[in-house]
């Protein structure tokens, strides 16, 4: 059996009488892709944000190699550290190069030289064709470009798990493919992940299992050609509905 890197186990997330996550168990082995899919409002991101301890667990465990990260007195900043996040918006800081913003965390947290940091990135940004936008600010970027630098920003410290919350939502269809891809390639190289996203091909192209959350609640899970062929709740079936009404499935 492969190893678990999280392990969530029944965990339960509201916000007053508002129930937001309700008893959300999962498993996410090294190596592995889980995609989380659902309407907007049903849960994916608070999920996300618990995982990397953004946000506070009500009830539940979450482990993180085998280490209980949801228990009081937990470094937060310990655990950020050992988990990739990348959220909608690109959050690069406006006043560093491309290159200064890769290389930040690797010096002040990790404590890495200028020379290896710099080092490690280059040889990052040529491997996913961004090389020659090293000494360049964000805001000369396409937003395609910024994404994929604020992923490989969390990637050059190599994170125990990645999660992605609907990282092309901002983008338009056209940069859309350049993150898609450069996830797709994470995949092949064997990162682990959790991703939210609303791309349902994409979803079906990199899932090892997708997860299909409503209101909260985990209603089906399973393989991407199971799930998205022959739903088994009218959940399910009412969500890829409204996602082939918009033409997006």
């Amino acid at each position: 059996m492969s190893k678990l890197i999280l392990e969530i186990s029944k965990l339960r997330k509201s916000y007053g009488s508002d129930v937001v996550l309700s008893d959300i168990s999962i498993q996410l082995p090294e190596h592995a892709v889980k995609v989380l899919i659902g309407a907007s409002g049903s849960g994916k991101s608070t999920l996300l944000r618990c995982i990397n301890l953004l946000e506070s667990i009500d009830d539940g465990q979450i482990f993180l190699d085998g280490s209980d990260i949801s228990e009081v007195g937990t470094d937060a900043d310990k655990v950020r550290s050992q988990i990739g996040s990348v959220f909608q918006a690109f959050n690069l800081f406006p006043h560093l190069t491309v290159l200064e913003n890769i290389t930040l965390a690797p010096r002040k947290v990790h404590g890495k030289s200028k020379d290896e940091a710099e080092a490690e990135a280059i040889s990052l940004l040529d491997r996913f064709g961004l090389k020659d936008k090293a000494g360049q600010y964000p805001d000369l970027l396409s937003g395609g470009q910024q994404q994929r630098v604020a992923i490989l920003r969390a990637v050059i410290n190599r994170p125990k798990a990645l999660l992605l919350d609907e990282v092309t939502s901002a983008l338009d269809p056209i940069l859309i493919s350049e993150v898609l891809a450069l996830i797709a390639e994470l995949k092949a190289q064997g990162m682990t992940m959790m991703i939210a996203t609303h791309e349902m091909g994409f979803a079906h192209r990199v899932a090892d299992k997708l997860l299909f959350l409503h209101k909260g609640n985990i209603c089906e899970a399973g393989s991407p050609e199971t799930l998205l062929s022959r739903p088994q709740t009218p959940q399910l079936r009412e969500f890829l509905d409204s996602l082939r009404g918009a033409g997006r499935l």
